[in-house]
């Protein structure tokens, strides 16, 4: 499959700090990719530069061949590392406000996603716990026929019931001919998820490879290799 990210050179600097440090990257259409590092690698930063909500200081981005732009943000479905959604909605509110806004929501999927997470379409999003937001959120980015998701962090803070909902939702629920990049420092969670991963430390990438690969190299499994990088 072709390639859905190509990068060149990306650098990002906020004043004299240095975020992003030029580094390049090719992702291949059709695989779970898990972005990998402690709190200060990067991460977040690359997510917003890809995501156009931030603007890189040098280099070329390229999303499915087009550089941040209105295309890349219709095929790209982004979940932040936070809850989005306005207090004074309720979940049917939610998905009203998703189905209005993009063009490629499917709205059958979200009412599906919302049962499997047992939510209930009247709740008000003021009421719900943190585990129950961020089932929502990802319902609704799951939703959407993207070529490329986006998730940032989704399962910090949450307990293990709605973690394992989570996991499950994100394995079963997008197209495997999309593409999804989860960040994450959780990676004993969710390495399972991840075709390939990514070492991102300091604004380099460190070590990229495929995520079976690695554990055959190095005889660990991938939330051992992170350890021994980032000790």
């Amino acid at each position: 499959m072709a390639n859905i990210l190509e990068i060149k050179g990306l650098t990002k600097k906020y004043g004299k700090k240095l975020a992003l440090n030029n580094f390049d990257l090719e992702v291949e259409g059709g695989k779970a990719i898990g972005i990998l590092g402690p709190n200060g690698s990067g991460k977040t930063t690359f997510i917003k530069v890809l995501t156009g909500l931030i603007h890189e200081t040098s280099g070329t981005i390229l999303i499915d061949g087009e550089e941040p732009g209105t295309y890349t943000k219709s095929i790209v479905s982004y979940l932040p590392d936070r809850n989005f959604l306005y207090k004074w909605m309720n979940v049917k509110d939610a998905i009203n406000f998703y189905n209005d806004f993009y063009i490629n929501f499917d709205e059958k999927k979200a009412y599906e996603l919302l049962e499997f997470m047992k939510l209930d379409k009247n709740m008000a999003i003021d009421d719900m716990s943190k585990g129950m937001k961020e089932k929502l959120n990802l319902a609704l980015v799951l939703s959407r026929k993207a070529k490329l998701y986006i998730l940032d962090e989704p399962i910090a803070g949450v307990d293990p019931i709605a973690r394992d909902q989570i996991l499950d939702a994100i394995i079963n629920n997008y197209s495997k001919d999309s593409t999804i990049l989860i960040t994450t420092h959780l990676v004993k969670d969710m390495e399972n998820i991840f075709d390939d991963v990514i070492f991102l430390g300091e604004g380099e990438i460190i070590l990229q490879g495929n995520a079976e690969e690695l554990r055959n190299e190095r005889k660990m499994q991938i939330d051992d290799l992170y350890k021994e990088i980032f000790s």
